[in-house]
């Protein structure tokens, strides 16, 4: 790549960014730690797979207009 590049001065920016970093690490790895958490454990626990018992995008479809039904009546 030419050094003249802007995706190749980004890389480099980011490259030399994150090997001086020290406090920076130890950051980036509570965020990594936190995402971790939203996105896999509480999808196992409070999101969980009601329309799996389906076999058909059909049944799938008829269940969610069901439940908007009856949402509405509510």
């Amino acid at each position: 790549m030419s050094k003249n590049n802007i995706l190749y001065r980004i890389y480099v920016f980011y490259r030399d960014g994150f090997r001086s970093m020290t406090l920076g690490r130890t950051l980036w790895l509570i965020i990594l730690l936190k995402l971790f958490i939203m996105f896999v454990i509480l999808k196992i626990f409070f999101f969980p797979n009601i329309l799996g018992k389906f076999d058909s995008d059909v049944e799938k479809g008829e269940y969610v207009k069901e439940q908007l039904i009856n949402l509405k009546d509510n």
